[in-house]
């Protein structure tokens, strides 16, 4: 393994290609060549159509849905990678999917999220650059480096300027406890108060709100998570936020909007005014008119060329 390849070369498999796009935008450079499709038997073909020996490969591929399918599709265009004699080759992965299954919740449950990172390894990843990981501990599963950028930088910079007249009426709420170290970075950058949502889930997807912990009456609320999936567990706090604790606006925002099953529907019809969502998986902001995207783009593309020239990232959380 070379220390680092003789020139960038960012390339895209189909999970996310206009962020890829934009990456590459901010780099000054085109996309790299190359096609991947599937046989009618579903299985999945890769042609790389330009070489890349020598050089510093990004493959930039969210592994959102269809999970599988992607997963795929990166670890075979590494493979490829590898055999042409790519100098490092670096899996730019916006999203990590797997990631909730980062432990065992129950005998004889799969940490399949240890399984995902050692197949990068396997296929041929030198490193790995990602943003917001569901548990920070993953990064421990890669036997490989991995750079782990922060969303909450850009979600905060937006509602930092949007309330920058109105900050004393402010509160940021965690949607859990698990989410408190998150909720607190979040108001390092926006200056506000903290208040806890305590909750139970009595089965997968369905959540239950108990109590709120701070005072939110008569505040603007802001919950901040790392993801929004079916979006259940954000419209039943909000409606907890408003009708039990007298808040007067509620808005929200994740780095990662999954947006599964009856998601776009809920949030539609939820008391939120206002979901922001970063990039790192596509969204169709046309589903509801209460969702914006915010782009990781310039902080992908800033990342990508500190690593290339071997400088640290770690400003990019500044």
């Amino acid at each position: 393994m070379n220390i680092h390849g003789k020139d960038i070369k960012i390339f895209t498999a189909n999970s996310n290609p206009k962020l890829a796009e934009a990456i590459a935008k901010e780099l000054a450079m085109p996309l790299g060549k190359s096609d991947v499709s599937t046989f009618s038997d579903g299985e999945i073909t890769v042609s790389i159509h330009e070489s890349v020996r020598g050089s510093d490969v990004f493959l930039v591929q969210s592994t959102c849905a269809p999970v599988n399918n992607n997963l795929m599709e990166m670890l075979i265009m590494i493979d490829a990678f590898k055999r042409a004699s790519a100098g490092r080759i670096t899996a730019v992965i916006p999203y990590f999917g797997y990631a909730r299954q980062d432990r065992k919740a129950k005998a004889r449950d799969p940490i399949t999220a240890k399984l995902c990172a050692d197949l990068l390894t396997t296929a041929g990843a030198d490193r790995v650059l990602t943003m917001d990981l569901h548990a920070a501990q993953i990064q421990g599963f890669f036997n490989i480096p991995l750079d782990h950028l922060q969303g909450m930088s850009i979600l905060a910079d937006y509602f930092n300027e949007k309330f920058k007249d109105d900050k004393e009426n402010l509160v940021v709420v965690s949607p859990d406890l698990g989410s408190v170290t998150r909720a607190r970075k979040f108001i390092e950058k926006c200056d506000a108060s903290l208040a806890i949502i305590d909750k139970r889930r009595p089965k997968a997807n369905v959540c239950e709100v108990m109590n709120i912990i701070g005072d939110v009456k008569g505040k603007k609320v802001i919950i901040v998570d790392d993801m929004i999936d079916t979006a259940g567990t954000l419209c039943n706090a909000a409606a907890a936020l408003v009708e039990k604790g007298g808040a007067t606006e509620v808005y929200a925002c994740a780095t990662h909007g999954v947006l599964s099953g009856p998601a776009y529907e809920r949030i539609e019809n939820s008391v939120i005014k206002e979901i922001v969502l970063l990039d790192t998986i596509p969204v169709d902001e046309t589903k509801s008119s209460k969702i914006k995207a915010l782009s990781v783009a310039s902080m992908f593309a800033k990342a990508i060329t500190k690593i290339y020239q071997d400088e640290s990232i770690s400003p990019l959380f500044g």
